[in-house]
């Protein structure tokens, strides 16, 4: 069985800790070879073809925002390395890559700590099966598994010993299954189109998805990066009071926060449709006007709503008459944001990264976002 001739099917090995439980992120590599071993007599049980396939197992536990990420680093790099081995006649096709002095063998396969507390933890494996076998096994992957994929008893006991924690389940899932239960769980917190981005990043990369959000924030997904229409520019096209209009305004800004943490947790970049070559870095920035030669020293200013803080931090100077002249608005998506976001305003400006804060969202006679008009000169 060549290497090359072989046909990648992922799986996971889906963990449901006790609430609060935590779990480690890392198995030995004997600890992972044990534990290869009994997986293997789980899907064998499910997938007798399976017995014609190499299996290949990562003694690491992820949380599904690192799976879910485009191209699918972590399969990418379990696929390479199990191909690696040379099949030996009359042994079973078991592969597992635990840590060793504290080290996966590969940065891919390496937790990542911030996620660990998750409610579900996945240890990724892979089928490796002859291309004439592939169609069929990866068939009854997807039938199997979602009505029969409950780990043994032996298997669950063993990872509940050698990880010290007890489990609500331990069932197996195809890369498919834990796709389409990301999928509910965005859209029971209306994110749905957060979803359908992430699905043609991580599906169809060489096709664009446009979507609005629930709150109406137009977004697209293109050439591996996600777009975002400019709050200011969604507030530009609203209408109404200009109270309400200052609530929805937090409220896009909340929604955008939102996505941009998923986004970001997925690996997927975001920036706005109106500087699509900038840097986020925890922050968005646009520029709205060029400087005016005759106007005052710009000056940051920022908007603020009940509970978010900051939204936004508008770049404005004033002429003579007093009268705003926007140059800039930026937008800190993380809290520690909200500093760098100010330097770069800084610097691109000209002027002290001093905020002024009069304490709520500004907005010109027009609804649009600005800064305070200031006495004549």
């Amino acid at each position: 069985m060549e290497a090359s001739a072989l046909i990648a099917l992922p799986i996971v090995l889906a963990l449901e800790p006790v609430a609060g439980a935590a779990t480690r992120a890392t198995l030995s590599r004997d600890e992972a070879d044990a534990l290869a071993g009994l997986v293997a007599v789980d899907l064998h049980a499910l997938l007798p073809q399976v017995a014609q396939a190499r299996l290949v197992l990562a003694g690491a536990l992820f949380d599904p925002v690192e799976l879910l990420r485009p191209g699918f680093p972590v399969w990418a790099t379990l696929d390479e390395l199990g191909r690696r081995l040379p099949r030996t006649a009359g042994v079973a096709q078991v592969v597992a890559f635990g840590s060793h002095e504290g080290r996966m063998p590969a940065p891919p396969l390496e937790p990542a700590p911030q996620y660990a507390g998750g409610p579900m933890r996945l240890l990724p494996l892979a089928l490796l099966a002859p291309a004439a076998l592939a169609e069929e096994l990866a068939e009854q992957v997807e039938v199997q598994l979602v009505g029969r994929g409950e780990a043994g008893a032996r298997t669950a006991d063993w990872l509940m010993r050698t990880l010290g924690v007890q489990l609500e389940h331990a069932r197996y899932l195809s890369r498919n299954d834990l796709m389409a239960l990301t999928c509910v769980q965005y859209e029971h917190v209306n994110l749905a189109p957060l979803w359908s981005l992430l699905e043609a990043a991580l599906l169809t990369p060489y096709r664009e998805e446009a979507v609005l959000s629930t709150r109406g924030l137009a977004l697209r997904y293109e050439h591996g990066c996600v777009l975002a229409q400019s709050p200011a520019a969604w507030l530009a096209a609203q209408a109404g009071d200009p109270a309400q209009r200052a609530h929805d305004f937090a409220g896009i800004v909340f929604e955008l926060r939102q996505y941009a943490a998923l986004l970001d947790a997925h690996a997927l970049p975001l920036r706005l449709q109106s500087a699509p070559d900038g840097d986020g870095g925890g922050w968005l920035l646009e520029t709205v006007a060029a400087a005016d030669p005759a106007g005052d020293a710009p000056r940051l200013y920022a908007h603020e709503a009940p509970g978010l803080g900051v939204v936004a931090v508008t770049a404005a100077q004033h002429g003579a008459d007093g009268r705003p002249h926007v140059l800039a608005h930026g937008y800190p998506l993380q809290p520690q944001a909200l500093g760098p976001l100010l330097a770069a305003l800084a610097e691109r400006h000209g002027c002290a990264a001093e905020l002024q804060a009069p304490g709520r969202i500004v907005l010109d006679e027009h609804g649009r976002l600005a800064a305070p008009a200031l006495p004549p000169h």
